[in-house]
């Protein structure tokens, strides 16, 4: 079958799927025109993988379940220990939160930030992760430059439209050549959103980190 046919199947992605196979995770056939051909078996590794990722199993976990290379409860306990360290991760900030809620009069002017970071950066030291906000403005700034780069195609579009129906009013054209001539620069302005909402929908999976998103 077809790489649509496993999309549809297992519910991931073409995108993952070709991710998958690049870590070694998968290795369809071959038809005889070189395109991939997926069998029963893939199907079924798909879920499999699928199943593991769910859970937050890493890739080089799964790889090494499927290389023979570590029992599959010995990488689920690894995952559990794993979920305890997540666990008091989220309660040391959940703390801290508590902690800064708990004061009397609380403002941002008397939030001893330093003091703060540094209780934070003890407790990362024992072990304890905190939110890093470093992927949170990549993405930012990837979203933010998509939207720049598709509005400054547009603004160069929408000039020769308006020049278009501004010369279409001093000298008519057949109705038929008018649609042809402005369906051109309508249709690049759809194609441009579209690709610009699939662009910020690949922002928003954490393109720059795969491993840890698919």
């Amino acid at each position: 079958m077809k790489i649509q046919q496993v999309e549809e199947l297992v519910g991931i992605s073409k995108k993952n799927i070709r991710f998958y196979e690049e870590q070694g995770l998968l290795r369809p056939g071959r038809a005889e025109n070189g395109y991939r051909e997926y069998g029963q078996a893939d199907v079924l590794r798909l879920k499999e993988i699928k199943l593991l990722r769910k859970l937050a199993v890493p890739i080089e976990d799964i790889r090494a379940v499927l290389q023979g290379e570590s029992a599959l409860d010995t990488c689920l306990d690894r995952q559990l220990r794993e979920f305890d360290r997540q666990r008091e991760s989220l309660s040391a900030m959940e703390g801290m939160t508590r902690e800064l809620l708990s004061r009397p009069g609380l403002t941002l002017e008397g939030l001893d930030a330093e003091g703060c970071l540094e209780k934070i950066e003890r407790l990362e030291k024992e072990g304890h992760s905190f939110m890093d906000v470093s992927k949170r403005d990549v993405h930012r700034k990837k979203t933010t430059g998509a939207i720049v780069g598709a509005a400054i195609f547009i603004a160069l579009i929408l000039p020769a439209l308006f020049i278009i129906l501004w010369a279409n009013g001093q000298s008519p054209l057949p109705i038929p050549v008018l649609a042809l001539i402005v369906a051109v620069p309508v249709i690049v302005i759809v194609c441009i959103v579209a690709v610009l909402i699939q662009r910020i929908k690949e922002i928003k999976g954490g393109e720059e980190d795969e491993a840890a998103q698919y």
